[in-house]
């Protein structure tokens, strides 16, 4: 099932790149994916990393992710997907509302999209120095916001023996980017 999940997601983000760089974008959810999959993640959750921004950047709906792929991995999906309508910053305090009382497997996906992104800019800045966030929909200070909000809410309702090891990679990030 994930090698089916990493080819949907392939096909859904063709012709889609990142913001910086020329590199396809179909890179970053694969990235996602082989990171949780190398933290011990179940099948579902690794589907889930593939497919997590198909329905927010794709025609794809859900419900197709639910066919294709069970009610667990759409769950997943969905509690990870945007509503492209409302603002950035409504997008994102929904993410930080959802964190706080979201599953374990949510919270990994959550902390993981953003561990990848952030590492991601960390390169794009070592790079191409501060004019990295004139490219962003939010610059610095809120981006500081939104990956502090994360980092302050991934373990709330957490039991300490299901909070990955990665969770604390996540805050050395923040606070590298963010100082």
């Amino acid at each position: 099932m994930k090698e089916k999940a990493k080819r949907f997601a392939e096909k859904a983000h063709e012709g889609q790149y990142r913001k910086v760089g020329n590199v396809p974008y179909v890179t970053h959810p694969i990235r996602v994916a082989t990171f949780l999959e190398k933290n011990g993640a179940s099948d579902e959750l690794i589907c889930a990393a593939y497919l997590h921004d198909v329905v927010e950047d794709t025609p794809i709906e859900i419900e197709e992710i639910e066919k294709e792929f069970g009610k667990a991995v759409a769950d997943l999906v969905r509690s990870h997907t945007e509503d492209k309508s409302k603002s950035w910053k409504e997008r994102k305090q929904h993410t930080l509302d959802i964190l706080k009382k979201a599953s374990s497997e949510e919270k990994q996906l959550i902390v993981a999209d953003r561990f990848d992104n952030l590492l991601s800019l960390e390169k794009d800045i070592k790079e191409q120095g501060q004019a990295v966030w004139d490219i962003f929909n939010a610059g610095y200070e809120d981006q500081k916001w939104y990956n502090e909000g994360i980092a302050a809410n991934m373990d709330q309702g957490l039991a300490q023996e299901d909070r990955p090891a990665f969770f604390d990679d996540f805050t050395a990030a923040v606070k590298r980017i963010f100082h």
